[in-house]
């Protein structure tokens, strides 16, 4: 029967074990797929710590269009040159952290599990699932507070809720002409009050893909040169989209036809129009909510706050190694094992020169009802 040894783990296994749950979190998380170094990525990883005159602080930085109309002909342009203007963004950091303790030796001799490898498993796919979660809610502007499919998530002692995070106060509601809502007539802004809202169709996907590039809201570059945005919405209103006759139209006719067609292969990810769609069961929406708490002037109907996203959408600062310890307790007879993370979250905001007002830089939320 196999046993877990808890002899003291060297540096050089301590930092092989962190690293080791590290890669399995990341692995595990679904935005993480999507984060990048540079610029033109949907999440923008800052891994170092910038000093500044207020100290060492992760920064995000964004680039404004030009805004001039430069000089013609012969005239000077010496003396004119426009400035580039940028914002700092600086993201909040803090620890998230969680342990697992075993009862004590003999519960450890009769179980054939060994503890170190499993407590490692569990808590890597809770880190990666508690990621996830803090970077959809941020994205849609959803306090932490909140669970993602609506529910409260309960106030418990100081340092053990999510919303006690240093960076949960930098989550912001989505701006004015970044929020929007499907009608009958099409996408208007507004919020989620009012009766009106319509299911996703692809057509309303097309629509909402122009809003953004008439928004100036940049699209994240391929190698052929093209943009995309990538957009995210619960594997319900993936359904909706799946039975909507202009999709399956434009999936039949424009796919490949054999058994890696979308229509067969039920992939939770799909390319329409140069938007990619994803399904995310952490996208917010409203199913854990109450009859007459949801959405629409009844409060009855479900809904789903889908986010289309494009270049530095979500800012996320990964500062260092995870931690990874061991301890003893009462007497050596029990074991546990903690790990922690130091990161941070932030939705970026800028002056935008063409609404002339504080936008979302990246990201549109897109409020659907869902079945």
């Amino acid at each position: 029967m196999a046993t877990t040894n808890f002899a003291a783990l060297t540096s050089e296994q301590k930092t092989a074990w962190s690293l080791d749950f590290w890669r399995m979190a990341r692995n595990n998380s679904f935005i993480n797929q999507f984060a990048g170094s540079g610029a033109n990525s949907m999440v923008q990883r800052v891994t170092e710590l910038k000093k500044s005159e207020k100290g060492a602080r992760a920064v995000l930085t964004l680039i404004a269009d030009l805004t001039g109309d430069g000089i013609v002909g012969d005239y000077t342009l010496e003396g004119s040159e426009e400035a580039i203007n940028s914002y700092d963004k600086v993201i909040r950091i803090d620890q998230l952290r969680n342990a697992n303790r075993i009862a004590g030796r003999l519960a450890d001799q009769k179980s054939i599990v060994n503890f170190r490898e499993t407590s490692r498993d569990v808590l890597a796919y809770w880190m990666a699932d508690r990621i996830d979660q803090v970077a959809f809610l941020t994205l849609a502007g959803v306090a932490y507070t909140q669970k993602n499919n609506g529910g409260a998530r309960g106030v418990l002692a100081t340092g053990k809720n999510l919303g006690d995070l240093e960076f949960a106060a930098d989550v912001v509601a989505p701006s004015a002409d970044r929020h929007f809502k499907n009608t009958s007539s099409g996408w208007v802004a507004g919020d989620t009050t009012t009766d009106g809202h319509s299911v996703i169709t692809y057509s309303s996907l097309v629509r909402a893909k122009a809003l953004a590039k008439d928004r100036y809201m940049r699209g994240i570059k391929t190698g052929a040169g093209e943009e995309v945005f990538h957009v995210f919405v619960t594997p319900q209103v993936m359904a909706d989209l799946k039975l909507d006759t202009d999709y399956i139209s434009n999936v039949r006719n424009a796919a490949p036809r054999s058994k890696s067609n979308e229509l067969f292969a039920g992939t939770s990810s799909t390319m329409v129009d140069g938007l990619v769609i994803h399904e995310f069961r952490h996208v917010p929406n409203t199913s854990a909510l109450a009859s007459g708490s949801k959405w629409g002037a009844t409060g009855t109907e479900n809904g789903c706050s889908a986010l289309m996203c494009g270049a530095q959408a979500l800012g996320m600062a990964d500062i260092g190694n995870a931690y990874y310890d061991e301890d003893m307790f009462d007497y050596e007879n029990q074991t546990g094992i903690s790990v922690g993370k130091m990161l941070g979250f932030l939705k970026p905001q800028f002056n935008s020169i063409y609404s002339a007002s504080t936008e979302d830089f990246g990201v549109l939320r897109l409020d659907l009802l869902s079945s």
